[in-house]
């Protein structure tokens, strides 16, 4: 069963306290005509961190598409388009977003407890972030009130100024000081620790580390979004500097 069809379909295997818990409950009882809530069964350590990853972005990618005051549906295509979404379970995942934007918990709330589970793993958490840097930029305008929530779950999320910077940087474009800030490294870094640093940011961020880490499979394009900049950025600096 794909991670969509789990959100819904097999939920019950999971627990989930907390108000990530509470929502995905409450889209379970729902569509099940009920009033199921609160903690929903047991399972492993990764399926847990997967449901959880997931519900995490449905409800922190609803709660970023009203921080400009309203929905448009670029953004909510976006969210479709980019986590590829099923057909057959667009309906599913479509109930706990419209849940979680009307939801009267307040979107820290939900970052706290996501950045708590994955305090360990900083490269999930970028990789959530760069999904609602995604969501963000889909109308083609970067609301202040957009950046303003991005740079709040970021610093929920327990990322330094000049971290957060990076992942911007990485999915919502270039900024003066790119791509060094891509890397997150200072521009006078000498050439042997530009790639010692170049070469981790690679590692941390393969692919199938992250979903070893929890990052479902369904989220990958995501994974290779950041990778992508991180080589582009390198490369970019390789011919500056004349290392190739």
């Amino acid at each position: 069963m794909s991670i969509w069809g789990t959100i819904l379909g097999g939920a019950a295997g999971f627990a989930l306290g907390g108000p990530l818990g509470a929502l995905l409950g409450a889209s379970v009882g729902h569509a099940l005509g009920g009033g199921m809530t609160g903690k929903i069964g047991r399972a492993g350590r990764e399926a847990t961190a997967q449901i959880t990853f997931t519900i995490a972005v449905i409800a922190l990618s609803a709660k970023m598409a009203k921080a400009d005051g309203q929905v448009t549906r670029d953004e909510v295509e976006a969210f479709k388009e980019v986590f590829r979404v099923p057909p057959h379970e667009l309906r599913n995942v479509g109930r706990v977003f419209d849940m979680a934007k009307e939801d009267t918990a307040g979107y820290e709330a939900y970052a706290k407890q996501v950045a708590n589970m994955f305090k360990n793993d900083p490269q999930v958490l970028e990789d959530l972030l760069g999904a609602l840097c995604h969501i963000a930029k889909a109308d083609g305008i970067i609301h202040p009130g957009e950046l303003e929530y991005l740079e709040n779950v970021a610093r929920i999320f327990g990322f330094s100024d000049q971290a957060y910077e990076s992942i911007k940087a990485s999915f919502l474009g270039a900024t003066e000081s790119s791509p060094y800030t891509i890397l997150g490294v200072d521009p006078d870094i000498p050439d042997n620790e530009l790639k010692s640093a170049y070469r981790r940011l690679v590692k941390e961020h393969h692919p199938d580390r992250l979903i070893a880490k929890g990052l479902p499979k369904e989220f990958i394009e995501v994974a290779n979004e950041r990778l992508a900049a991180i080589n582009t950025a390198y490369d970019k600096i390789e011919k500056i500097r004349g290392l190739k």
